[in-house]
């Protein structure tokens, strides 16, 4: 997955604003309002959901006429050496076909269910990940990667598993209880009142313990949440882990957290199979009762042996299906607890949405005004205040500034992946607001210092942006970032396949595709987040020179730690503290010997 902070990374909002986990965040949804939400999903597939209704309603029935068939064959014996025989190989015959067309017929529903299944979570990982295409950038500063991906995963298939297995079983589960309790009354109505008690019982106590254990199955999706985030930025960190020797460290922090998950998981689990065994338990007490009842009715001549029979394996029936019920109430509230956090991240806003009225950016000139702009991540720090300034068209703006100035900040600004408080940007005399998003952002090339490559070859990773550009396009731009000739030495050339985020290259390399890439499409302003910063000097040097001669007539912005690569802006902006202290070119702010002639020094002093 990419780096979801997409400019960057201000780790000023990140520290900030992620104190609580979105696992602990996630929205308490009502249970009817979540099962109606869960319904929708079957709803949509409506003919595979009727199909299956059938092929359960239609197993259950045929599979509950053998008990009485069973009774009638019973009562086709009257004494010793008195058996009906017709009677009994009829019954045996019907029930051996009923049976076999109810076990082909639970076979075909388990074919309709597992593509139902699969239509279900195809379905809800789309609606997930379609929503994460349009949070704003804040929502992937403050919640982790890991419990992201544990949501689109664990929590998917957890939702998944339920509404496709358990609601349909629960459904069949109805069918069994109500054709069984019917057959018990047309046998014996009088011992149908055992369940007045035992029945009662059960409900009573799946109620007060469904209460008690969802909210331990919601922790144990947040602790695995949590777990799964600590996980994911271990394993990018994994150099500078090493680097510091704080393996035993890190393993003790894993240690920890994942203990916490296991006990969670353990108590969550503990408590729900106390369900199935307490349920059989009172079911077995009703079963007694019927068959301690049932003797006496029978002994007085009030039931017949047969039906005392029928009515045990119909009671049988009628006490199983509610203990099944009881046993995946617990995997219903898994289930509840992972939809909380599925549709916690459904929910979650969007982008403001543009404006009515916004109008899409065209013809664009880069012309570039910020007009005393205010900003802050939190109501009260202010990260950027009063900042103006004037970036003509084809003009290279360099932004430059101690670490926490607000550098990338401005450039989160510029492209509305952040409003600001208050203030206004403007783009060619068009203040950005009344702009469409998406033609505002086309209008910009990025290169980032936090490169970003897929699993696919190099000429895919460099067309990525303009997916029609010609092989001759995309050597040019190949040889004007200074990585033709490298290509060119693989084995398979631009058809060379890259790892997940280029692992098989280096820094360096994958930075001069990130180059190329940008170098390829025609936008008209460019943003470049200290993008030569992992090549050497001489690399550098040359990409400066072939940008420079390839950006002519656009607008850039360049920011930039190292002072020596934007000495040939032609306006560079030094911020401190969220303001522009100092602007000009190179050499003015040189002769005015103020805070850009500080760092400048500070950086050469150090290196000699």
């Amino acid at each position: 997955m990419a780096n979801p902070n997409i400019i960057g990374g201000n780790r000023y909002s990140r520290g900030e604003m992620n104190g609580d986990n979105r696992a602990q965040k996630a929205a308490k949804i009502p249970k009817g309002q979540l099962l109606r939400r869960l319904w929708r999903y079957l709803g949509g597939n409506r003919l595979l959901l009727i199909l299956a209704l059938f092929l359960s309603v239609s197993s259950s029935v045929l599979n509950l006429y053998g008990p009485k068939l069973s009774g009638q064959a019973i009562n086709a014996i009257s004494g010793a050496g008195n058996v009906d025989f017709p009677v009994v190989y009829r019954c045996a015959f019907l029930m051996a076909v009923f049976y076999i067309c109810s076990s082909l017929l639970s076979f075909l529903l388990q074919v309709v269910v597992i593509r139902l299944s699969r239509r279900i979570s195809r379905q809800m990982r789309r609606d997930v990940f379609e929503r994460l295409t349009t949070l704003p950038v804040s929502f992937f500063d403050r919640y982790q990667t890991g419990d992201i991906i544990s949501t689109i995963t664990y929590d998917v298939d957890t939702v998944n598993q339920s509404i496709s297995t358990d609601l349909l079983q629960v459904l069949q589960s109805i069918v069994t209880v109500t054709v069984s309790f019917w057959m018990m009354l047309s046998i014996a109505p009088k011992l149908v009142l055992v369940f007045a008690v035992t029945v009662p019982m059960t409900i009573f106590f799946t109620k007060w313990l469904t209460k008690r254990v969802r909210p331990l199955f919601r922790r144990r999706s947040a602790k695995l949440g949590q777990l799964n985030g600590f996980v994911e930025e271990m394993l990018s960190g994994q150099k500078t882990i090493r680097a510091y020797g704080r393996e035993e460290a890190v393993l003790k922090q894993f240690d920890e957290r994942n203990q916490e998950a296991v006990d969670a998981y353990t108590v969550a689990e503990a408590n729900g199979t106390i369900t199935g065994p307490s349920v059989n338990f009172i079911n077995n007490i009703s079963l007694s009762m019927v068959c301690v009842f049932g003797s006496v009715l029978f002994l007085r001549g009030h039931l017949l042996l047969g039906h005392l029979s029928s009515f045990v394996q119909y009671s049988r029936r009628f006490s199983g299906p509610i203990n099944e019920f009881a046993n995946i109430i617990a995997e219903l509230q898994s289930a509840f607890a992972a939809a909380e956090r599925v549709f916690s991240l459904i929910d979650a806003q969007p982008e403001v949405p543009d404006a009515e009225d916004a109008e899409e950016l065209t013809d664009v000139k880069g012309d570039v005004r910020l007009e005393k702009v205010d900003f802050s991540f939190v109501p009260g720090t202010p990260i950027i205040e009063d900042l103006s300034f004037h970036a003509p068209p084809g003009s290279m703006t360099a932004i430059v500034g101690p670490t926490g100035a607000g550098k990338t900040t401005i450039i989160n600004l510029l492209m509305r992946f952040y409003d600001t408080d208050s203030g206004c940007i403007y783009l060619d005399g068009k203040d950005i607001r009344t702009l469409t998003r998406a033609s505002l952002r086309k209008a910009y090339t990025m290169v980032l210092q936090d490169t970003w490559l897929f699993h696919g070859t190099i000429y895919d990773n460099l067309v990525y942006g303009k997916p029609g550009a010609t092989m001759e396009e995309v050597v040019a731009a190949a040889k004007a970032a200074h990585i033709h000739s490298y290509i060119s030495r693989l084995p398979d050339g631009y058809n060379t396949v890259l790892s997940d985020n280029g692992t098989s290259i280096s820094k360096g390399q994958k930075q001069l595709l990130t180059i190329a890439r940008a170098m390829l499409l025609d936008a008209n302003m460019l943003i470049l987040d200290e993008a030569t910063s992992n090549v050497d000097t001489r690399t550098e040097q040359k990409i400066q020179d072939a940008m420079r001669k390839l950006m002519q007539g656009k607008t850039c912005f360049i920011i930039a730690h190292r002072l020596s690569t934007i000495r040939s802006a032609d306006h560079i902006l030094v911020l401190n503290e969220g303001k522009v202290v100092e602007q000009g070119t190179h050499d003015s702010l040189m002769a005015q010997n103020g805070f850009y002639s500080s760092l400048y020094h500070s950086q050469f002093d150090s290196v000699s």
